[in-house]
């Protein structure tokens, strides 16, 4: 990012679209936490368009939800990037390696805020499609739902045919059908959340998509004939 206004201080993660590095700003001191885009963009309108950008805009400002404080679009490099809150860490980094149990309390209190979280998006018409630990951020005991690169509008039209979620946390209903699914499988993957979080390991860990449903069939059973008479159609 070269922006007069922060300096790189380190690098947080790196994923297949973005790099999220930790920056200061030279104007308050402050750190934040910039998610560099690696898609090129051409305009401002097409940084408008996208549907993070969007997503985060209406969701903010809410407790819950990563703060975004800035959109950086350097219109000669054609680099976008965005400039969020700095959290401490994710639900994964808390749990990974841990032997005692986390508290009760702690845990009602991580999963009640995760459900404000996701209240609040599906009632300003948005899920995420993405909800797993490494997308829960936490500072100390606040909770914020972060990375809305795969959410949708929860009125856009199915089927939605391009691959969302990741596999462990995906829902039946991504898996059994062609992008016939909706909103309520955010639900699904914050009840495997939960138990991993109380567990510290993951539900459903499939090895591929069969594996996947095997293993939902092996601990809730085979669905109801009504269930699976939906999925037919």
């Amino acid at each position: 990012l070269k922006n007069p206004e922060y300096k790189p201080v380190g690098k947080i993660g790196e994923g297949t679209f973005s790099d999220v590095l930790k920056m200061q700003s030279l104007k308050n001191g402050n750190y934040y936490a910039c998610k560099q885009m690696k898609q090129h963009f051409e305009s401002i309108e097409q940084v408008n368009n996208l549907r993070e950008v969007q997503a985060m805009r209406r969701l903010n400002p809410h407790p819950n939800i990563l703060t975004l404080h800035e959109v950086i679009f350097d219109r000669k490099a054609g680099s976008l990037a965005l400039i969020c809150e700095l959290m401490d860490m994710n639900i994964y980094e808390l749990i990974k390696g841990r032997r005692k149990p986390l508290p009760e309390k702690k845990i009602i209190n991580y999963m009640f805020q995760l459900c404000k979280s996701l209240d609040h998006m599906h009632r300003n018409g948005i899920f995420h499609r993405d909800v797993k630990p490494e997308n829960i951020l936490i500072k100390q005991e606040i909770l914020k739902l972060g990375d809305f690169g795969s959410c949708r509008s929860v009125y856009s039209k199915q089927p939605y045919t391009e691959y969302i979620s990741t596999r462990w946390y995906r829902a039946p209903e991504c898996l059994l059908t062609d992008g016939y699914y909706g909103y309520k499988m955010d639900m699904w993957s914050v009840g495997c959340v939960f138990y991993e979080i109380t567990s510290f390991h993951p539900l459903f860990p499939g090895s591929n998509e069969l594996d996947q449903i095997s293993k939902i069939h092996d601990i809730i059973g085979t669905p109801a004939k009504t269930t699976l008479s939906k999925f037919k159609q």
